[in-house]
């Protein structure tokens, strides 16, 4: 149970390490904390990132454009190690002032180009290369609801269920209650969608596809928070096979693999500068 004698002070103060796996790193300012430039690759889209789910769906997308015989996507993936401050470098902030990955920075332009926030780095390299968004306003329009749905939803799943079930130093019933009803909320929201549906927007595996499936395809085939049981995913069971169809992709084996420092050392590739990488 949660401790009912807790009353919230007139004026909040930080606490440096207030608990937690992130307390290292968390602070209620913005901004950089150290002076180091980010690297560049040879090619024009430089990507600065980690695996986690947000990472994750661009390098599913880059993946993908690169099997469709884009070849203008080939990307430098470099690695920003979250739990060390990488974000807070000066060079990570300059690209991304919110301090968050992914951040993606196009250099095929006049002047290069910095893009952050996961949904509007998806929605970019979309409409720059004409695929896995439809360009008719009816299916546009689903597509990127579907998006935003994302978007609006994940931070609950992550932040709110992830943080107090898997990450938070101590055990609450009452966040961890109010987070799972929300969650299954949403799971059911997919899978009732996802009935009358193969993909989010019908027929075609698009950038909703992809922003949607590292985070709540990975929960249902309990790859995420060890919560599957907790949550009973089996229910779901149209999520379950939406998300096992796209985890079979070979784009997908390889985008989940980018700018990973953790699990079986055969699908980690801590940067990513050429194709050839997932071979070595």
């Amino acid at each position: 149970m949660s401790d009912a004698s807790y009353q919230p002070p007139k004026v909040w103060q930080w606490q440096a390490g207030n608990g937690g796996k992130f307390a290292n790193i968390n602070r209620p300012t913005a901004g950089a904390t150290h002076e180091q430039a980010l690297p560049v690759g040879k090619h024009p889209l430089q990507l600065y990132s980690l695996a986690t789910p947000n990472g994750v769906k661009v390098t599913i997308l880059l993946e993908e454009l690169l099997a469709n015989g884009i070849e203008d996507a080939e990307y430098d993936a470099w690695l920003i190690n979250i739990l060390e401050g990488d974000q807070f470098s000066s060079g990570f902030v300059n690209i991304n002032p919110n301090s968050k990955i992914p951040a993606l920075v196009d250099h095929s332009l006049d002047e290069p180009l910095a893009v952050f926030e996961s949904g509007a780095i998806l929605q970019y390299l979309a409409e720059k290369f004409h695929c896995f968004m439809p360009e008719t306003l009816p299916k546009r329009a689903q597509c990127l609801s579907w998006l935003n749905w994302q978007m609006g939803s994940a931070p609950f799943l992550g932040g709110g269920f992830g943080h107090f079930y898997a990450y938070a130093p101590e055990k609450y019933e009452y966040p961890i209650n109010r987070y799972t009803l929300e969650v299954k909320r949403q799971l059911d929201v997919l899978n009732q969608h996802l009935a009358h549906h193969e993909f989010m927007i019908g027929d075609e595996y698009s950038i909703a596809d992809m922003a949607i499936w590292p985070w709540y395809g990975a929960l249902v085939q309990d790859n995420l928070y060890q919560a599957g049981e907790f949550l009973q995913v089996e229910e779901y069971q149209h999520v379950v096979r939406w998300a096992q169809k796209i985890g079979q992709r070979s784009a997908v084996k390889r985008g989940i693999r980018v700018n990973k420092t953790w699990g079986e050392e055969s699908e980690q590739l801590p940067e990513r500068h050429s194709s050839a990488d997932f071979e070595s």
